[in-house]
């Protein structure tokens, strides 16, 4: 892998349960690049001078620090565990889980202080033995390499430390959660001395937060009443004012504005009870404020 000066390298997961909503996002911002179980990197096709290089994800936060790399996409876990100093540039929103101490339901593990004197399975060691020593328990942490929720069962180990995303799978396993150590997700990563005045770096992350915060929004067009669109303004201000139509018909408007996409049949039921009729609810590809 030869880098160049001009060439800005960003580092994704070559497998994993990060690697299809990295490629994807990538791709949602207009970059155009082959992919492929084998593929080492490749070049952006239709973006000046850009590589994406396949790495895995717990390596990404090292390789960005060491400037290997210029920008990485991985787990704020894998950050922390890594111990590494990064400067986190976009949060993205996908890859969201909580890393976890859970216990067997049943022997005698309720609370952190049962853990005194136990083993505890993990494939985040670091951050295992600094949550362990922040809250005063002498504990042996045991590192192992996936399936972690199985190590219990297997006599292996008392408890264990994991990333869970819904909590199915410690149901599954029948283990309670004593503690979350942390929250995580993916996020878009650079050197913390890195130059922000790169033409490139600066485009690519204006693209990044067009697609970030269309994402969070959604485009609502109604019709209604046009008596009752002071009442509409407040239920759906957009992002200064609402756009306003007149109708053929006498007194009806079409009014179209942004709301938070988390506030979606909030806001269409508190429309619908005030009047407004033929609501429609788009998706929004890019926004750019």
């Amino acid at each position: 892998m030869k880098k160049t000066t001009k060439t800005l390298q960003i580092a994704v997961p070559n497998k994993g349960r990060l690697q299809e909503p990295t490629l994807n996002i990538i791709r949602s911002i207009g970059l155009e690049f082959e992919s492929g179980d084998r593929k080492l990197s490749t070049m952006v096709s239709n973006f000046e001078d850009i590589e994406i290089v396949y790495i895995s994800a717990a390596a990404i936060p090292e390789y960005v620090q060491n400037g290997v790399v210029d920008l990485g996409i991985t787990g704020i876990d894998l950050i922390e565990e890594r111990n590494v100093k990064v400067e986190i540039l976009e949060r993205l929103g996908f890859g969201k889980a909580s890393l976890v101490v859970a216990a067997p339901e049943g022997d005698g593990i309720e609370k952190l202080a049962d853990l005194n004197g136990k083993k505890i399975a993990t494939t985040f060691p670091f951050l295992a033995k600094k949550f362990l020593k922040k809250n005063k328990i002498k504990a042996e942490v045991v590192e192992v390499d996936g399936a972690v929720e199985i190590t219990p069962k297997l006599g292996i180990v008392d408890a264990i430390v994991d990333l869970s995303s819904s909590g199915t799978t410690l149901k599954a396993n029948k283990l309670i959660l004593l503690a979350t150590i942390l929250d995580s997700e993916a996020v878009l990563i650079g050197k913390k001395d890195a130059n922000k005045d790169n033409e490139t770096l600066k485009k690519l992350l204006i693209r990044l937060e067009s697609v970030l915060t269309a994402r969070r929004k959604r485009y609502i067009m109604m019709n209604a009443p046009a008596k009752i669109l002071p009442q509409i303004k407040k239920i759906a201000p957009g992002l200064s004012a609402p756009t306003i139509m007149s109708l053929s018909e006498p007194g009806m408007i079409a009014v179209h504005s942004v709301i938070d996409a988390t506030d979606v049949w909030r806001t269409i039921n508190r429309l619908k009870k005030i009047g407004a009729t033929g609501i429609l609810i788009v998706p929004i590809e890019r926004m750019i404020d």
